[in-house]
């Protein structure tokens, strides 16, 4: 045996000492257990190379082995790595980063809060919604509206704000103030429509009468991710968000966008709302803001709620924070990052490669397990199917065909019965065609 392999064994076994995230012990017997990576090239400790199609948990989108960020944050470690941001302190890369911030994502949200994850963010995104109702004298204003489907984190709060009861069975009640309504899904619309009704006007429609029925005067506030992204991959049809935007002003309703997987690049706009025309009231974001370099995330507010919190007396201040909210060293990576985001320009190759991809899935759908090819930019999915007829879904076959990749030296995500493809947005056409010709190579070793 190896020295490489017996230090993979011993490495396996010290990991029974680890809890992972969504830890299941039959998925885990084997682990990946990643030594280094260059590019969107995972290399393992038991030898094997991977192209890993998911950047991590989609949040690597310059991809691995960049030199540029760890200098950055080297650098910047080296003058100060850490120090609070609390009330009456700062840093500089904070306030650099927050400048920068200021309009970049939507021109209406210029003020910023950082933390260390989605799961904080989407959590400060709901006490400052509600609390921004608190400051207009509106105190019953303090439920939360989201989508089945949607995933929002695993704080109490957003678990009970995430629409997938595999994310809360075992951890709840939900908290109270939490309602789910369907997604704008065109291809399994779970929601009531009308005739000559679109999917995008009947899910609108769901959470219009979601507000009337809950009382206006109770609902604080809307999220939705612009793209569902642990929940399958749903793209909305175009009148969805213009509507849905609409609906929250018509009933004074803040409409939060939860952009941690969709932000800086992923779809081929920096934010994905952009597409739509359509803005928040807040935004959060996470994953891309530092390609997952290191911890970083945080939300943006609009200037009514920004000011909601500067005006505030005494008795009634905006008592939120974490330790780590502003952290130098990750805002000074996060600089660094959009850097390159936009010197590279990473957007152009992520529709380009997001185009390459959506197509070549497409040409795959000769197999007839394969049907409903989506996606924007490099964010896209095809689902598993045990008749397309009755659209049964078959996500027995979609861990077959995870595993069958994997075999091939491919990584991908199995989402109930969809397969989840989102590589780093530096991808090249040859690694994307790799992709391609793996998926393909393992339907037709199972004669699909």
């Amino acid at each position: 045996m190896s020295e490489s392999n017996i230090n993979h064994q011993n490495l396996v076994e010290k990991d029974r000492a680890l809890i992972h995230s969504h830890h299941f012990p039959p998925n885990h017997h084997n682990p990946l257990i990643v030594e280094t990576a260059e590019r969107v090239w995972l290399h393992t400790t038991d030898g094997r190379k991977i192209l890993d199609c998911m950047a991590a948990s989609l949040s690597v989108n310059i991809g691995y082995g960049n030199k540029e960020l760890p200098e950055a944050a080297y650098a910047q470690m080296r003058r100060m790595p850490y120090t609070t941001n609390l009330s009456g302190t700062a840093n500089i890369p904070a306030i650099t980063l927050a400048d920068k911030l200021s309009g970049y994502a939507y021109p209406n949200l210029r003020a910023t809060f950082f933390t260390s994850g989605g799961s904080e963010a989407n959590d400060t995104a709901f006490k400052t919604a509600r609390y921004y109702w608190q400051r207009k004298g509106r105190r019953d204003k303090i439920k939360i509206i989201s989508r089945l489907g949607g995933y929002h984190g695993c704080t109490v709060a957003a678990t009970s704000a995430t629409g997938m009861e595999k994310a809360w069975r075992m951890f709840g009640p939900l908290l109270p103030g939490f309602v789910h309504i369907p997604s704008p899904n065109t291809y399994r619309f779970e929601g009531d429509i009308n005739e000559d009704e679109t999917v995008g006007h009947a899910a609108a429609r769901a959470l219009e009468e979601t507000i009337t029925r809950e009382g206006p005067e109770t609902v604080a506030a809307f999220i939705a991710e612009p793209v569902q992204g642990a929940g399958g991959l749903i793209v909305p049809p175009d009148d969805y968000f213009p509507a849905v935007r609409s609906i929250c002003d018509r009933y004074e309703v803040l409409f939060i966008a939860d952009e941690a997987v969709t932000g800086f690049g992923r779809t081929g706009e920096m934010f994905a709302l952009n597409r739509w025309g359509v803005a928040p009231d807040i935004l959060t974001f996470a994953k891309g803001v530092t390609s997952g370099y290191i911890p970083l995330a945080g939300i943006q507010i609009s200037d009514a709620i920004h000011h909601a919190i500067e005006s505030a007396p005494e008795d009634e201040y905006w008592a939120h924070g974490f330790t780590y909210a502003g952290h130098a060293t990750a805002c000074a990576v996060a600089l660094k990052n959009i850097e390159i985001i936009e010197r590279e320009e990473l957007l152009v190759n992520a529709l380009r490669m997001g185009n390459r991809l959506r197509k070549g899935l497409e040409s795959l759908l000769e197999f007839s397990c394969l049907d409903n090819v989506r996606g924007l930019g490099l964010l896209c999915g095809v689902e598993f199917v045990k008749d397309r007829a009755t659209r049964e879904p078959d996500p027995e076959l979609a861990m077959k065909v995870y595993h069958g990749c994997l075999e091939r030296g491919m990584r991908s995500r199995p989402l109930g019965n969809t397969m989840a493809f989102a590589p780093s947005l530096i991808i090249n056409k040859e690694e994307v065609d790799q992709i391609i010709g793996t998926l393909g190579a393992v339907l037709d070793s199972m004669q699909m």
